[in-house]
């Protein structure tokens, strides 16, 4: 049974570039539909914990991965990560980190938040679109996740 409310994949980036790549990389390979875009942390927050906008939505149609940038306006990534890895309703939900940055500091503090990948952006479309591909695959048709106890 299908439900056009789940949402497979939560892209959170504040550049338009960068989202537009993204979409594109999974238009091309085959895992655009379902997909929620927030522009920033909290609208990303607000989404996840059916808040705000989102507060009618149902936790259970969360996304089954989450594409989060670091470097975004009003609460930044790291600070999205925390709370998703902190509540027991998300903390199991995949949460891959694509940003530009290459800081060690933001890579290791992500690792301590509990993200499951980090990928740097590389800025050559072809190479970022086979990571989504590759990402996309892996995460919504191969990964098994563990059953949440509401």
């Amino acid at each position: 049974m299908t439900d056009s409310n789940i949402v497979e994949i939560l892209i959170v980036e504040d550049s338009p570039q960068d989202l537009e790549l993204a979409l594109r990389a999974l238009k091309k390979a085959n895992l655009a539909n379902r997909i929620h875009i927030a522009r920033d942390g909290a609208e990303a927050e607000e989404f996840i914990f059916c808040e705000g906008a989102h507060a009618g939505r149902k936790k259970e149609n969360g996304p089954k991965v989450i594409l989060l940038d670091l470097k975004l306006p009003k609460i930044d990534g790291l600070e999205v990560l925390k709370r998703i890895k902190g509540d027991p309703h998300t903390k199991t939900i995949p949460v891959v980190v694509l940003t530009s940055s290459k800081e060690q500091r933001d890579v290791a503090e992500s690792y301590n938040l509990g993200v499951n990948s980090y990928i740097v952006k590389p800025v050559n479309f072809e190479r970022f679109a086979e990571a989504v591909q590759k990402l996309g695959m892996y995460w919504l048709l191969l990964n098994q996740p563990p059953t949440v106890e509401g």
